[in-house]
């Protein structure tokens, strides 16, 4: 999975990263038990202070995204459950994006189609384990 981070972007770089492997996840480029690289290692590839790193994987453990095992590293999850049901972050970061293509003018219909789009780029499926 090619990771690539904005500098100049107003969106902290921790953020940016645990963004882009959610996406890497959702898309199928992360596959469930995938190996992730080591904190040092993705800080050199990147050219970023492994603080970074670490903060966005202490995020996407939090999150449930990712397990890390001292000596194994960190890992995708494996699938969660098909009835686990959506966090009130989640709704709450809907909510607001919803409310920004509003005021820009995105009426419910284009949003809806843009939300598909979108939406059927991810091969994501949960799975009982």
């Amino acid at each position: 999975m090619l990771i690539s981070l904005q500098l100049d972007s107003e969106t902290p770089l921790y953020e940016q990263l645990r963004n882009q492997i959610v996406i890497g996840i959702a898309t199928g480029e992360l596959a469930a038990q995938e190996k992730l690289p080591t904190v040092r290692q993705l800080a050199d590839d990147l050219g970023i202070n492994t603080m970074t790193v670490n903060k966005a994987y202490s995020i996407l453990k939090q999150e449930g995204y990712i397990v890390i095992d001292r000596r194994h590293g960190a890992k995708v999850s494996p699938r969660m459950p098909e009835d686990a049901e959506p966090s009130a972050q989640l709704e709450a970061q809907l909510q607001l994006i919803i409310a920004q293509a509003t005021i820009q003018g995105m009426d419910q219909s284009r949003f809806q189609t843009l939300c598909s789009q979108i939406f059927s780029k991810m091969t994501y499926r949960p799975s009982n384990v």
